[in-house]
């Protein structure tokens, strides 16, 4: 383990560069608040574990060249971003149908499947995300080492590495959130704007998604 792990010095800058990426909100932060705020710490918790496995499996496709397809090809590219934007916009027309809670009612979905399917949808927000396999791909070899036994290893240690830094950081997002949600949740006609603002959210974060570029950010995935 140690060997897939650059020196000290370097090591410290990428924990430090990783640490000041992950705090910047990206789709994945948005996502994570979102279901925080509406449904709370359990649903807040459940969505940061879907994001970071989608983050994790980007960082593995990277290691293994799936950046690499994306950077030359332009269809399989395409092809990842539409998918991943048709969902961010199904997400929101769901969330635009789903029915308001009345008094004494239930909420729009389950109880006992509302944690699975926020972790469905958190790890299909982040893994429908080429641009964040791109990321991995252009930020992971600035702090790897010519020394290291094998290559791909190392990128998915750090990868592993730069995602458990950001579950830190989305954790701390969805505790706070998810703090305030009780309170919020007994303002009168709060849910219902929460559901049109969610839902609008996630079509506009979709159609954004859509238009991007292929270009790289330096922001977090």
């Amino acid at each position: 383990m140690h060997d897939l792990l650059p020196p000290w010095p370097l090591l410290w800058a990428f924990i430090l560069t990783s640490t000041v990426l992950a705090v910047t909100p990206g789709p994945g932060v948005f996502y994570i608040v979102a279901r925080s705020l509406l449904q709370g710490r359990r649903h807040g918790m459940a969505s940061v574990a879907g994001v970071a496995l989608g983050n994790f499996c980007n960082a593995v496709g990277a290691a293994l060249g799936l950046a690499a397809l994306f950077a030359v090809s332009s269809l399989a590219f395409s092809v990842v971003k539409y998918l991943g934007a048709a969902y961010l916009v199904f997400m929101g027309i769901q969330a635009l149908r789903a029915p308001a809670d009345g008094a004494g009612a239930e909420g729009p979905e389950p109880q006992p499947h509302g944690i699975g399917r926020i972790f469905r949808d958190g790890f299909l927000v982040a893994l429908l995300n080429p641009k964040t396999a791109i990321f991995f791909a252009a930020f992971l070899p600035q702090f790897m080492t010519p020394q290291a036994p094998s290559h791909a290893a190392q990128s998915v240690t750090l990868g592993a590495l730069f995602v458990l830094i950001a579950a830190i950081s989305d954790t701390t997002y969805a505790l706070a959130a998810g703090s305030v949600a009780p309170a919020l949740q007994r303002v009168s006609g709060l849910r219902r704007a929460g559901r049109w603002l969610t839902g609008g959210a996630f079509i506009g974060l979709g159609v954004l998604t859509a238009l991007s570029s292929a270009r790289v950010s330096t922001r977090q995935p």
